[in-house]
């Protein structure tokens, strides 16, 4: 209770009523899987181009980067990604020095964002600043990257060969960083300007001072370490470099989950589930096989109410090679996914949606191929003459009735986590029947949005949805125990997935009551 200790007027601030639950996000995806380069931890990208930029684009082998072209292309906005690389795998490296009396002295290492070989085309140039004076001594780095090197490995960087060769191969890649200061309480700091906002590289200082201007330096020491296996995607735990699926614990964003490079590695699609059970907040985006084998005998590799299973590939124009390429589903899914989520909610099943950016499928299958495959949960990517190529299948991979659809499942993720976030400050609070009754009021209140927004059934809120906080949903062991428990119940839509029309002969008159 506040405290008056002289006569007066004093007005207090205070806080009645129910407090606002915001819905929370649907749809963004986190993609596991190799890159050209770029950091493991994981990085938002918001477009295919901010992709490309920060991991490179296409690499042969993994389909990771088609999955997030289609993604993108399907409706996507967000997703996080996450690079695996084999263990062992060593960073680029070189180092910055001055000469001054005649002595040497490392000033600046510089770090690739990443390991891999990638970074051993690096280079870095030192140069005086615009702005250059001998009382300030502010430099510019020149930082250029190559897909492809063409000077022989022989060569040093300050070879003539070297330089005349990269006259001719012109960098893929160049950042130019003006003006950079030696003194960290600048606001010009080259750790300041460059770290976290190059894509290449990461600058650590060694000593006082500025660089001394050198000639073009190569980075070196890079390599790709061992294969990766089905560890490298579980991820390191390490605090402050977690990798795989140990770092996408820590991104509360993600509610989809795609590796498009799932088939290829034994035990990787059941790392996939279980880290969606694990964590109960997201949704795994499964695909087949590339050879499912004989569709009698196809089956969704988990029985999980967090994952849904789609079947066949997809056959996309490949922007390297400019022909068809046959791709797994995952990402495209996801991106309809997003779509659908944006443009409907997530109440709404992603299904009967047209895939965008495919060619063609690699089966085209028939009504009496799905009548096999739908009732086991298999969800089919369609070929329908005049509509398109759509989604066909709306189901999890669950065999319990009550989490047959994946808006369902899905639905009761976004419930739980949006109460579970709107909810934080009732901790700690006063456990008696004024905090209740704003806790059942902000559930409630939150509950009929969603109603009127359709995801549930009923004419009206009482008949969609309940909340009950009172004396009949605690003990008093539990009140004792710190414990308030509300019990939520709600009325789901689930998808019309037979329309049945009934036509008979009628004589006239007044219509039939049944």
């Amino acid at each position: 209770m506040p405290e008056y200790l002289a006569p007066g007027v004093y007005i207090e601030e205070i806080e009645i009523g129910a407090k606002p639950i915001e819905g929370v996000s649907t749809s963004t995806v986190g993609f596991l899987g190799q890159t050209v380069r770029g950091p493991t931890n994981p990085r938002l990208v918001t477009n295919f181009g901010n992709f490309q930029a920060m991991y490179g684009g296409f690499v042969e082998g993994s389909y990771l980067a088609y999955g997030v072209e289609g993604f993108f292309r399907n409706g996507g906005k967000r997703c996080f990604i996450g690079r695996i690389i084999g263990n062992g795998a060593a960073t680029s490296t070189a180092t910055l020095t001055k000469t001054e009396d005649g002595e040497t002295t490392d000033v600046i290492d510089i770090n690739v964002v990443g390991s891999g070989t990638w970074g051993n085309n690096v280079a870095i140039i030192v140069e005086d600043a615009t702005l250059y004076k001998e009382e300030n001594g502010l430099f510019k780095l020149t930082v250029m990257y190559w897909k492809s090197m063409v000077t022989p490995e022989e060569a040093e960087p300050t070879d003539e060969q070297w330089v005349e060769a990269q006259k001719n191969n012109p960098a893929d890649i160049i950042e130019i960083y003006d003006n950079l200061s030696p003194k960290e309480k600048s606001s010009d700091y080259y750790e300041k300007q460059i770290n976290d906002i190059s894509s290449l590289i990461k600058l650590e200082k060694k000593a006082d001072g500025r660089p001394s201007t050198n000639d073009t330096i190569l980075l070196s020491g890079g390599s790709p370490g061992q294969a990766v296996k089905l560890s490298d995607f579980e991820g390191s735990t390490d605090i402050g470099s977690k990798t795989g699926f140990a770092a996408f614990e820590e991104v509360d964003d993600i509610s989809i989950v795609c590796v498009p490079d799932e088939n290829s590695i034994t035990g990787l699609t059941d790392s996939i589930v279980s880290h969606c059970e694990n964590m109960k907040d997201r949704f795994a985006v499964l695909q087949s096989d590339q050879s499912a084998g004989p569709i009698s005998t196809l089956v969704p590799p988990k029985d999980s109410k967090y994952a849904a299973f789609y079947y066949p590939w997809i056959y996309v124009m490949d922007p390297v090679t400019n022909i068809p390429k046959l791709v797994p589903p995952g990402g495209h899914m996801a991106g309809v996914y997003a779509r659908s989520d944006t443009e409907r909610g997530v109440h709404k099943a992603p299904a009967n949606e047209i895939v965008r950016g495919v060619q063609k499928l690699q089966f085209s299958l028939t009504k009496s191929e799905q009548d096999i495959l739908n009732p086991k949960g298999v969800n089919c990517i369609r070929a329908f003459k005049g509509r398109g190529i759509r989604v066909w299948g709306a189901r999890t991979t669950s065999s319990d009735p009550l989490w047959k659809y994946l808006n369902v499942r899905r639905l009761f993720l976004y419930l739980e986590e949006s109460i579970d976030h709107g909810s934080q400050w009732v901790v700690f609070e006063p456990n008696n029947e004024k905090l209740w009754a704003r806790v059942k009021q902000s559930v409630s209140q939150f509950l009929t949005t969603v109603w009127r927004d359709g995801a549930l059934m009923g004419l009206t809120p009482e008949e969609a949805f309940f909340v009950k906080c009172d004396r009949t949903t605690m003990t008093q062991a539990d009140l004792d125990n710190g414990k308030l428990i509300v019990i939520i119940g709600v009325a789901p839509v689930k998808p019309a997935e037979f329309v049945i029309f009934r036509i008979a002969q009628w004589a006239g008159g007044s219509a039939p009551t049944e």
